[in-house]
């Protein structure tokens, strides 16, 4: 607790991609830390753009493929990673459900909605019912009835919604914050930047992500 007896406030900007399986992950673990802490952290979240596959086409690609042709998986080094995410999923109360028809797809209309999503104060829920539908449901998060539905399931405006996409009046600011990180040396996903000082990459785990909190919180009192 602060030298005020108010929680710290802590400000995370987490950049990472909707179709990131290790950004689900590492959001989860950061935010099983931050539970164990209840009360005596008051957290900020800001989602930043970032794409996996900037070149990924409208239509998709097909999971195995892609993992094949990026990262010269072979199928069983494909299933064994799936496999394992699945398992760290489930230890964290989330569910990926991959199977032989998941497909990799392009998100930058998802991150346009996302912006769109922030200055309405809900990005984290709308972020939250991305991962779902894409990592869960196995649904398509590039296709305009899949974010329409995702944006209206956490209380935003279908209308409006449609009007984000159809118009990409985003799009640019979209392609700015893409570049910043990019310059700011972020190439990989996910990452957290804490308190606009200290910069964490990759999905930690809970213990990892406590340990960090607990020098904030002394040095808040310090």
């Amino acid at each position: 607790m602060s030298s005020n007896n108010k929680p710290m406030p802590l400000r995370v900007d987490l950049v990472s991609d909707v179709v990131c399986p290790w950004c689900v992950i590492g959001y989860l673990q950061l935010s099983q830390a931050l539970a164990q802490r209840a009360g005596q952290i008051e957290l900020e979240l800001h989602w930043h753009p970032f794409e996996l596959n900037p070149d990924m086409p409208a239509q998709g690609q097909d999971l195995r493929e892609h993992m094949a042709q990026k990262y010269g998986a072979s199928s069983e080094q494909s299933r064994s990673a799936r496999s394992r995410l699945e398992e760290i999923g489930d230890s964290l109360g989330f569910r990926f459900n991959y199977s032989e028809q998941t497909r990799m797809v392009n998100t930058f209309r998802a991150h346009q909605l996302l912006h769109w999503a922030g200055e309405k104060g809900c990005q984290t829920e709308l972020q939250l019912s991305l991962f779902d539908a894409f990592f869960t449901q196995q649904q398509d998060v590039n296709d305009s009835g899949v974010l329409q539905a995702c944006a209206v399931a956490v209380g935003l405006i279908f209308d409006e919604a449609a009007e984000v996409l159809e118009s990409e009046r985003y799009a640019g600011e979209v392609r700015a914050q893409q570049r910043h990180w990019l310059e700011e040396g972020i190439h990989a996903v996910p990452c957290f930047v804490v308190n606009r000082q200290y910069m964490v990459q990759g999905a930690q785990d809970a213990a990892a992500f406590g340990r960090m909190l607990d020098k904030l919180l002394v040095r808040s009192v310090a």
